[in-house]
């Protein structure tokens, strides 16, 4: 188990680094939008913070995923961000959705494996 951990861990972190630079560092072109995706996202551009902070959060839980430091933070920090990009996918991208649904349940998967690290924020 110690073995699917530590490459879910670097999995997921890779694909979170990935997807952080190439929207930095535009290495990849925008994919096309259609229809309400195409207004969402128009949106989130149009907040000029909203997306480069996302995508800050998903380059540093990259960083800590693929080192294997700072796992347990890491994980409440994208946390919310894979839920978004699983209901983004679900309800406006739903060619998306399979990589989402693994994205999501990868990032639920290291939770489990870090649960005692986070017993300590459930008790009275």
């Amino acid at each position: 188990m110690k073995i699917a951990t530590i490459i879910v861990r670097v999995l997921i972190g890779l694909l979170l680094l990935f997807a952080s630079l190439s929207f930095f560092f535009k290495l990849a072109p925008e994919p096309e939008t259609t229809g309400d995706f195409k207004a969402f996202n128009m949106g989130l551009v149009a907040s000029t913070y909203l997306l480069p902070l996302a995508k800050s959060i998903e380059l540093l839980c990259g960083i800590a995923f693929v080192t294997g430091r700072y796992v347990t933070l890491a994980n409440i920090l994208i946390l919310p961000i894979t839920v978004n990009i699983l209901f983004i996918n679900y309800f406006l991208a739903p060619q998306g959705l399979p990589l989402a649904v693994l994205l999501f349940l990868a990032n639920l998967f290291l939770i489990y494996r870090y649960w005692d690290n986070y017993k300590s924020v459930f008790t009275k």
